[in-house]
């Protein structure tokens, strides 16, 4: 159990781990790290989701997903945005970050080798289809504002790399 686990009520977390994130289709918002809180207030679910980045679109259909997903277990559910703490990637899950790789999205590296790695001073970002760290980064923004571009040298094949965010 994650410390976020803590926080949700154990037979809401199945539930919740059935949502996508619709960027990402194989994570769930579980293993995004954005389910702040889940529990009953009477016969309602109370969700509490905070947003990978300020502004980020997916919110809406995550919360509508989240709503709807109960529904389908015919429980009434809310969901609002919590903005403090910042999410961090540090709360993506190991199970995440291995599916982020496996999606063909490398998994963010920590602060201080992100800076490096965004900035052209270091070749850290292994290439997730080859494996290789031979890698440069073509664009600071990829698919999505929360994903930068790099290419393999090795390769020749593109692919996305998760910002780290503290």
């Amino acid at each position: 159990m994650t410390s976020t686990d803590q926080h949700i009520a154990t037979d809401l977390i199945s539930i919740l781990e059935g949502v996508s994130d619709p960027e990402i289709p194989v994570l769930s918002i579980m293993d995004m790290g954005v389910v702040r809180t889940a529990q009953y207030d009477g016969d309602i679910v109370l969700v509490e989701i905070t947003p990978t980045y300020s502004g980020c679109p997916a919110m809406d259909v995550i919360g509508d997903d989240i709503i709807t997903a109960f529904a389908e277990k015919n429980i009434e559910a809310k969901v609002s945005l919590v903005l403090s703490p910042a999410w961090t990637t540090d709360w993506i899950t190991e199970r995440g970050r291995k599916a982020l790789e496996d999606y063909g999205i490398a998994a963010p590296l920590g602060e201080e080798a992100d800076k490096q790695v965004l900035l052209g001073d270091k070749r850290l970002v292994k290439c997730t289809n080859c494996g290789s760290t031979n890698t440069k980064m073509v664009s600071q923004f990829g698919s999505t504002a929360c994903k930068a571009l790099f290419k393999c040298e090795a390769c020749q094949e593109p692919f996305d790399y998760f910002k780290c965010l503290k």
